[in-house]
């Protein structure tokens, strides 16, 4: 079977708690996904701000890119990295501080409307990632509206100080390409981090036989990841370029 448990993760190597570590502790394909919902919403307002663009990607960062992974690791060593246990609380508290603060900010130059944005989401990162209440949003659905729909609406909101029914369409195309990423990346994890043995043939039309394993099993998930992180962020870049040019 395969050793790394995601397909980005870093190659073995080097010591624990290294860079390699925290890159993979990153996701950077899918913290990349992410951010880019927030640009879509963004580039959807009547008129783009560049400066409440960035602090509201940067916040995302902070809270999805770091705080979210950091506790998600420190939910059964998903990622199996070496970082220790302090080091990954340190960097969920500071920042999901940074992004609160950010959030402040926020509401200063768009806003109330970002006050129940600014308490939902610090509020979806800690109920999400440690799985409280039972993991109640812990599933397709939860993972979908958190980080598929939530950061389209608060990208909107920075920029708008409203909200209006082209973000909601987009924040319901958002829900539902996340809940797909969920649904590709599910098995591809359980794959990766939790088999030792896949094993068979596939046997075609024509009598040929081609062996199953995980490679085989892994192409299409990881195949259609790749291609939707990269198709996002480019969608999202092109929106960005025409609006702010």
């Amino acid at each position: 079977m395969t050793t790394r448990p995601a397909y980005y993760a870093a190659a073995p190597g080097g010591r624990p708690g290294g860079w390699r570590d925290w890159w993979t502790l990153l996701h950077p394909p899918y913290t990349a996904w992410h951010l880019s919902y927030v640009v879509i919403g963004a580039a959807l307002a009547p008129r783009v701000y560049t400066s409440r663009l960035l602090y509201a990607v940067a916040a995302f960062f902070l809270a999805v890119g770091v705080a979210a992974h950091a506790l998600d690791e420190l939910h059964g060593r998903p990622l199996r990295t070496g970082i220790p246990a302090t080091a990954l609380v340190i960097a969920a508290v500071a920042s999901l501080a940074g992004a609160i603060g950010l959030g402040i900010y926020g509401i200063t130059q768009a806003g109330w409307i970002l006050l129940p944005f600014m308490v939902a989401g610090p509020a979806l990162v800690i109920t999400y990632n440690a799985e409280l209440f039972g993991g109640i949003l812990h599933n397709d659905l939860g993972f979908a509206a958190a980080w598929g729909a939530f950061p389209v609406l608060t990208g909107y909101a920075a920029q708008d100080g409203n909200l209006a029914p082209a973000a909601v369409a987009a924040a319901a195309a958002a829900l539902a390409l996340s809940a797909a990423q969920r649904r590709l990346s599910t098995p591809a994890r359980t794959i990766r981090r939790r088999t030792t043995r896949i094993d068979g043939t596939l046997t075609r039309a024509d009598g040929t036989t081609v062996p199953i394993g995980p490679e085989l099993v892994l192409a299409p998930l990881e195949g259609a990841l790749r291609a939707m992180s990269w198709g996002l962020v480019l969608l999202a870049a092109s929106l960005a370029i025409a609006r702010l040019t």
